[in-house]
């Protein structure tokens, strides 16, 4: 019919509107996002939850002790394409600034290297993708500092004792707000 509107069929509208949902995620860009959903498809319901998703996709870190003795905690193998795609993607989020995963990388590239660190941003990130889908919701960020203000009173009583053990007398004192 000349002059009507041509409807798009509507799995492909849905699968636009998931990689719009999926491109707020911080580090994940259009071509990330196409490769998680050609590969997790953008049917949630093959995975009861989170935890399903990252061992399927090989993210999710082992867990072998035995007598008290923990041993290697290393990854399996998984998908290997959604893999190099989280991978790449939690590279990107890295690089980011004020946002949680950056933040998070930060915090565990210190302690544990930066493979490790960004693994961990990878499993983040999936699970942010996971529920992003299964809502249908954009991502909101946190905030680089959320973990601070979660425990602001570990913190507190933290940096107190580090003080005191250097040698220092500490009173804590609230701020007066400016007028």
């Amino acid at each position: 019919m000349p002059g009507s509107a041509r409807r798009l069929p509507t799995a492909w509208t849905l699968f636009c509107r998931q990689i719009d949902l999926l491109r707020t995620i911080p580090g994940v860009d259009s071509k990330t996002a196409e490769i998680i959903l050609s590969e997790i498809e953008p049917d949630m319901d093959h995975f009861p939850s989170a935890c399903h998703l990252d061992s399927w996709a090989g993210l999710c870190p082992g867990n072998n002790e035995s007598a008290g003795k923990r041993k290697s905690g290393k990854t399996r193998k998984g998908n290997q394409w959604l893999r190099r795609a989280l991978m790449e993607a939690a590279w990107a989020a890295s690089h980011t600034k004020d946002t949680y995963l950056s933040s998070q990388y930060r915090r565990l590239v210190s302690r544990r290297g930066k493979n490790k660190a960004i693994v961990a941003v990878a499993h983040s990130t999936l699970v942010i993708a996971f529920h992003v889908i299964k809502n249908d919701v954009f991502y909101r960020e946190i905030g680089a500092d959320f973990l601070d203000k979660l425990n602001a009173s570990m913190i507190q009583r933290h940096h107190v004792k580090r003080l005191e053990y250097l040698g220092f007398k500490v009173i804590i004192e609230p701020l007066s707000k400016a007028a």
